[in-house]
């Protein structure tokens, strides 16, 4: 592992274990659902993981969007436009535990890594799709007769929660294991699907599939916390483009949307014209 990455892996395994300090629920096999689950955590952490202190403010979008209780849906929405407008994707690069599990997926040896390919940009607007489908429409328009909407993306997509909340329930759970079902083996094989490609593809679920990526995207460009490039020192040798894992170019959009600030490109560089930091 280049000692470069050190830091940024750090306070990734640090964050993640914040955000997963409830250790007894992985003895016990039960949620933590103490008054801390009422506050969401920045990056896509189940709220199903035993270890779990905090919700996961998709799931938590989901469970409210339709609901009658609009002010928590407000808090949420709330939540995610203030985390967006302050760090944009930053938090997928420093603050999301399934962004770490990709990332360190991604370092084990395969004779042939994938850096692009014909449909890449393409495969990319799905995420967006996947936001307003699965996470908006869906549990806004299909209610139960409550009024309540069931969180699809969870159910139906999110390797995450399968990974950090479905696989230890089950094995710590002796009824669960006599519950299985094909929804089941249909969400383990996403994941399994998730950690192949994760190994010859940096970032798959980032780059195609995750609705909250998609979401702090949006803010990439206007955000407080954000990327710049002096042109005046830039000799435009490539090396920062070559660095990027996800495809970006920072000589010709250090905002791109893509751009989860992990720093690759400003270490890359070799006369320091990236800069990264809080602009007016």
């Amino acid at each position: 592992m280049n000692i470069k990455n050190w830091p940024r892996h750090t306070i990734q395994a640090l964050w993640a274990l914040l955000t997963n300090s409830h250790i007894s629920g992985f003895v016990t096999g039960k949620i933590y659902t103490g008054k801390l689950k009422n506050a969401c955590v920045p990056g896509l952490n189940c709220y199903s993981c035993p270890g779990a202190a905090g919700a996961c403010p998709i799931g938590s979008l989901q469970a409210v969007v339709g609901s009658w209780n609009f002010k928590f849906a407000y808090y949420v929405i709330g939540f995610l436009i203030f985390v967006g407008a302050i760090l944009g994707r930053l938090v997928c690069g420093f603050l999301c535990p399934f962004g770490l599990i990709q990332d360190l997926l991604n370092k084990i040896p395969f004779p042939k890594k994938i850096r692009t390919f014909k449909w890449d940009k393409v495969l990319r607007k799905l995420k967006y799709v996947i936001f307003l489908v699965f996470v908006i429409l869906l549990p806004l328009f299909l209610t139960d007769i409550m009024g309540q909407g069931a969180p699809y993306f969870c159910k139906l997509i999110c390797p995450a929660g399968t990974l950090e909340g479905g696989l230890p329930l089950v094995l710590l759970n002796k009824a669960m294991r006599g519950a299985i079902g094909w929804l089941y083996i249909w969400k383990n094989t996403i994941l399994i699907v998730t950690i192949i490609l994760s190994i010859i593809i940096y970032r798959p679920f980032c780059k195609y599939i995750c609705p909250l990526g998609a979401f702090y995207s949006i803010f990439n460009k206007v955000s407080i916390y954000r990327y710049s490039v002096d042109m005046d020192k830039c000799i435009r040798c490539g090396k920062c483009a070559k660095a990027c894992q996800m495809e970006v170019n920072p000589v010709e959009n250090p905002n791109s949307p893509e751009c989860i600030r992990c720093g690759r490109c400003k270490q890359a560089c070799p006369v320091h014209a990236i800069a990264s930091g809080c602009k007016r």
